[in-house]
């Protein structure tokens, strides 16, 4: 028996959304992992004026296989079948970004975890848990620098294949397009500062990370800017998808207010971290500046957030009829 639909619109089908909450979140871990990745890396290849600070980026590198893999938690709940899981592994599609997606992080895992035990230093191994990772900690430490470089590499994959699993849907025209990537990645690079920035205890890692995202706000702005610009001045599809962003209905308010959102947060988490630039800062931090920078972080951290759930919901609104 054959069926066609022909109603396919919000009203007929209320539940016509193929990609939930669950896949919005998995896009922000998968996101913050790669940001956390490339920062980490970043950070312990930087030639640091104290000689005794060692690797500075211990945090990062730990976190990241485990935020990645809670993330993969969340994309196998999406799956209708989810038996059938095994069936992206038994073949590589070479235009599949799913294939890639599939592969490229079940690679990063391990290398991300392996880069991890190779930036704990000496001191702080009596606090492992198990005796074969302090010795796979000791062996892996030599090859730090090398395992750093590999995984910038794999967090900018990450963090580009975040933007590149919706642009690639050519019938959402809110998706299909070459911003959409340069934008996730940006955003999973500015969350992974912020998060860093929570994280660090030391005044100098702290501020090196502010210093990091301010530029990474500032074109993470301009980025949406653009995108919202290049849609608007593209096909009448594309045009019409951006719609929900900036309409006041009933029906698309919730996607407007999101927008509204991040143009608020963004900005004032910017303004804060520049006002922490400007002040002149001791070797420790007193507890408003550590609250002002932790207060921007969280912001940047919800920012981008809402902007995979937005995109996510938007985009499947989107159609060229």
């Amino acid at each position: 028996m054959e069926q066609v639909i022909t109603g396919l619109n919000s009203i007929t089908h209320p539940h016509l959304e193929v990609w939930d909450w669950t896949v919005a979140v998995y896009l922000f871990l998968g996101g913050l992992a790669a940001g956390l990745l490339v920062m980490s890396a970043v950070a312990n290849l930087r030639n640091w004026p104290d000689d005794e600070e060692g690797p500075h980026c211990i945090k990062g590198a730990l976190y990241a296989p485990l935020i990645l893999a809670i993330g993969m938690i969340f994309i196998f709940l999406d799956l209708e079948r989810k038996t059938n899981m095994y069936w992206f592994f038994l073949s590589f599609q070479t235009f599949s970004p799913m294939s890639w997606g599939a592969w490229g992080i079940t690679i990063t895992i391990p290398l991300s975890f392996l880069y991890g035990l190779s930036t704990v230093p000496a001191g702080k191994r009596n606090r492992m848990p198990f005796a074969f990772l302090k010795r796979w900690s000791v062996r892996l430490e030599p090859h730090m620098r090398k395992l750093a470089m590999i995984n910038f590499g794999l967090g900018i994959f990450v963090g580009i294949y975040t933007g590149i699993l919706l642009s690639a849907m050519l019938a959402r025209p809110l998706w299909n397009s070459s911003i959409l990537p340069v934008l996730f990645l940006n955003s999973a690079i500015s969350t992974g500062a912020a998060f860093l920035i929570i994280v660090a205890h030391k005044s100098a890692v702290k501020l090196f990370y502010t210093k990091v995202d301010i530029w990474l706000i500032f074109s993470e702005i301009m980025i949406i800017m653009l995108f919202f610009y290049s849609q608007y001045t593209s096909t009448a599809a594309a045009k019409a998808s951006a719609m929900p962003f900036f309409t006041l209905s009933h029906e698309y308010f919730f996607y407007f207010l999101s927008i509204m959102i991040v143009a608020i947060l963004l900005p004032l988490a910017l303004v804060l971290k520049l006002i922490e630039m400007q002040e002149d800062h001791a070797e420790t931090l007193s507890s408003a500046t550590i609250f002002r920078m932790n207060l921007s972080a969280i912001m940047v951290l919800i920012g981008g957030l809402i902007i995979r759930f937005a995109f996510i919901y938007a985009g499947q609104l989107s159609t060229f009829s």
